[in-house]
C-alpha cells in the first residue's frame, strides 16, 4: 500500500474528519468501524470491521492450515475429504472458479 500523508485538525470536542484519501485507502464508508492503536508517538488506524479480523478465528484458521500442510489431525475427517485437503495443501484457492467434479454437501 502506498504511503499517504494527510493532516487533520482536532476540534474542541476531540474530533477529526478523516481525510478522503485515507477513507478511500481503508475502504471506510459511513458506518465503518475503525481501530486506533497507539505505538509510541504514532497512531495506526485500521478497519475494525474488515473480514478476517477476529483473532480467535485467525488463530484457528492458521492452526488448521498448518495441520493440513503437515498432514496432521486429518484422521478424524472422512477419508475422501482428508485426501482432498492433503492433495490441495499449498495450492491457492480461486473462489470464483468452477468445480471440475461433483460436490456433495
Amino acid at each position: 500500500m502506498p504511503v499517504i500523508q494527510e493532516v487533520a485538525t482536532v476540534t474542541s470536542k476531540g474530533q477529526i474528519t478523516l481525510p478522503k484519501s485515507i477513507r478511500q485507502a481503508l475502504g471506510a464508508d459511513t458506518g465503518s468501524k475503525l481501530s486506533f492503536e497507539l505505538r509510541g508517538n504514532e497512531v495506526v488506524v485500521t478497519r475494525a470491521d474488515a473480514e478476517h479480523e477476529d483473532p480467535a478465528i485467525a488463530a484457528f484458521l492458521a492452526l488448521l492450515a498448518r495441520d493440513i500442510e503437515t498432514g496432521q489431525n486429518v484422521s478424524g475427517l472422512p477419508e475422501d475429504l482428508a485426501r482432498t485437503m492433503l492433495e490441495h495443501a499449498g495450492f491457492k484457492a480461486e473462489l470464483g472458479d468452477d468445480f471440475d467434479e461433483d460436490v456433495e454437501i
